[in-house]
């Protein structure tokens, strides 16, 4: 499989090049693009300083936007699949090649779940997971582990779906609106660290309000979207 892998990156001059250092000492094979969300700090510089394939956007599209852009260069270069990567450091590498293995037993998407072989805990910080995970089962009948990981691995069909459609978004409504669509997702266990530099820009109040706007999407909002099978 010809794959991507498409790193968004908002404001990430601290982290970039580590995360990018990584990915070139134990990834062969793999092609990778970083699509700088119009950062207001020296992550597109940095980049161009070290010759990183970069997508750089002007303006701040968010995660979506920024991860969407990275799909349509992906479809437009014959991708076979594309992995969602942090720029933060959160995510490691080395499992880049286990979530392919596990996409060619027949996966459309693969996620890469802290919480498939490990319990996950009972926090208020995984309230909102326990959440999510609850409404996906109760309107798909499948069971998502991880449902907010951001690594995650995508075939040929959603790299269309997403460079073609606005309705589609890297973030959990989408992956159940998926489901209902036919599209079979999986997981495997990885592991994460804590981000690099900085701070995430979910704090407590805003991840309560994430989880509460997922919930609603997937629950309210997605009965009356596109339900053809892909």
């Amino acid at each position: 499989m010809k794959i991507l892998i498409v790193i968004p990156a908002f404001n990430e001059e601290k982290s970039i090049l580590p995360v990018l250092e990584d990915l070139k000492k134990n990834l062969q094979g793999y092609d990778y693009i970083v699509v700088n969300d119009g950062s207001s700090d020296r992550t597109a510089e940095i980049c161009k300083e070290n010759e990183v394939p970069l997508i750089d956007l002007p303006v701040n599209l968010g995660l979506s936007g920024a991860f969407s852009t990275g799909m349509k260069y992906a479809k437009k270069h014959g991708y076979d699949g594309v992995i969602q990567f942090d720029a933060d450091g959160q995510h490691l590498s080395e499992f880049i090649p286990k979530m392919v293995s596990e996409m060619s037993k027949g996966s459309n998407i693969v996620i890469g779940s802290r919480f498939v072989e490990n319990k996950k805990p009972m926090s208020l910080r995984m309230l909102g997971s326990f959440l999510i995970s609850f409404v996906i089962k109760l309107t798909t009948g499948k069971k998502i582990q991880d449902p907010t990981s951001g690594m995650r691995l995508f075939d040929k069909k959603i790299i269309e779906e997403f460079a073609t459609s606005l309705n589609v978004t890297p973030e959990p409504d989408t992956v159940s609106y998926l489901i209902k669509r036919g599209v079979k997702v999986s997981e495997i266990q990885v592991e994460m660290e804590d981000r690099i530099a900085g701070e995430s820009y979910l704090n407590f109040t805003r991840s309560i309000k994430y989880m509460i706007r997922m919930a609603v999407s997937i629950i309210i909002l997605q009965p009356f979207r596109n339900k053809e099978q892909l």
